[in-house]
């Protein structure tokens, strides 16, 4: 029962800060400005984090939660592929509506030059467990290659989400990361039909 409060506690933070930082930006977002709209303590917050800048890594904490409740949603009459793309294209909505172009800019590149962990590659994620997966599932029904192993197929899936995710930061958001991404991430994972 800790471990579910700890983990409550630490997401009520992780959500009011991207939340705040989405309205109001990462640099005029305080700490104490989160800890309010978290409902949690001082102690609470630093129990968890250095500081404001931890919270950049926490995003993918927040895709995870995010995947978490389109689990709910997801129709299990829908093909491997299928259910890929409508995870791609739901959590590329959330990005594009709720996320700064700015933070999550700050983000990737944090991700690029950091000697410490890369929490975008974290295989224990839910995202990477979600879509080990549905591929297996794709792969036993026969909707998807066994000329690639689950692992490959997954690092190609994750590979091109970071791609279009890359792209749209350096484009500077001119365009519909969810309309761009439905339009040309198929293309990019017809290598995993068979």
């Amino acid at each position: 029962m800790a471990k579910k409060n700890a983990r409550n506690t630490r997401g009520k933070i992780v959500s009011a800060a991207w939340r705040l930082f989405y309205e109001q930006g990462y640099e005029d977002t305080t700490v104490e400005e989160i800890i309010e709209l978290s409902k949690t303590s001082k102690g609470s917050f630093y129990h968890y984090f250095d500081g404001k800048d931890a919270l950049l890594s926490t995003l993918s904490t927040l895709f995870d939660e995010k995947y978490e409740a389109l689990l709910e949603e997801l129709d299990p009459k829908l093909s491997a592929m299928e259910a890929l793309l409508f995870l791609n294209s739901e959590l590329f909505g959330m990005i594009e509506n709720s996320i700064s172009i700015d933070l999550l800019t700050r983000l990737l590149s944090t991700q690029l030059i950091t000697n410490g962990e890369k929490h975008l590659l974290d295989h224990n994620r839910i995202y990477y467990k979600l879509l080990r997966k549905i591929i297996a599932q794709g792969q036993a029904a026969g909707q998807l290659s066994t000329a690639s192993s689950v692992s490959e197929m997954v690092k190609l899936y994750a590979l091109c989400e970071r791609a279009l995710l890359y792209d749209w930061c350096l484009c500077g958001g001119e365009y519909s990361l969810r309309q761009y991404s439905e339009r040309v991430l198929p293309g990019f994972l017809s290598s995993l039909l068979p």
